[in-house]
């Protein structure tokens, strides 16, 4: 058996059993939510329609929590203004698990049992992280774990007498340097090829008047 409810300006359809994520409504975890505006019931073949609500039909839910559901951003510009402006908005949603749709004549239940996990804890233990407060725990066991002894400091070794400390560099005396022996030009070795005389000009001859 199937019924299309409404609640907060919408209309959904459900049976036992299902998970429904609508708007926000008043109540606790794991508290009891019915819904009377049923506008329409099925089973099988037979339809039965409100005008503009069925008599004696309702569905009843169990509240499981209620959450701020994903964000939704909102960009507005103005073109050859240079006005941009982006803001975010997330509805505050609630969750309802479907126990029961019931007729005038028929109930139908769901045999299931009811579970309280948020999402929030849900998306904590897909990513490993177990429960939301594991850190409380860690700083708990942190604190209660006994504390290692502290290690011991060897005294350091005295330092030596200044005294000792002065001398030391006035027993290393720079050796002196050696002197440099003078550099001596050598004689330079006597050219033994002689070089051949110079070719007279041979004279020229007289121009002869005619």
């Amino acid at each position: 058996m199937y019924a299309v409810i409404r609640t907060g300006g919408k209309q959904y359809k459900v049976q036992a059993g299902d998970l429904l994520v609508i708007e926000k409504l008043d109540g606790e975890a794991g508290s009891d939510v019915t819904f009377g505006d049923v506008l329409m019931l099925g089973d099988g073949d037979t339809v039965t329609l409100g005008a503009p609500l069925v008599s004696g039909a309702s569905v009843t839910g169990a509240l499981i929590e209620t959450r701020k559901g994903e964000k939704v951003k909102i960009f507005k510009k103005t073109r050859r203004q240079g006005y941009r402006r982006t803001t975010g908005h997330r509805q505050i949603e609630t969750v309802v698990r479907v126990t029961a749709v019931a007729s005038s004549a028929k109930t139908d239940k769901w045999d299931g049992s009811i579970d309280l996990t948020t999402k929030a804890e849900l998306d904590a233990r897909a990513r490993n992280l177990g429960e939301r407060n594991v850190s409380t725990k860690v700083k708990a066991k942190a604190a209660d774990a006994p504390k290692a002894p502290a290690k011991k400091t060897t005294p350091k070794a005295a330092a030596a007498p200044k005294a000792e400390a002065d001398a030391a560099p006035e027993a290393k005396a720079a050796a002196p340097k050696k002197a440099a022996a003078p550099k001596t030009a050598a004689p330079k070795a006597a050219s033994t090829e002689t070089k051949a005389p110079a070719k007279k000009a041979a004279p020229k001859a007289a121009k002869t008047e005619e």
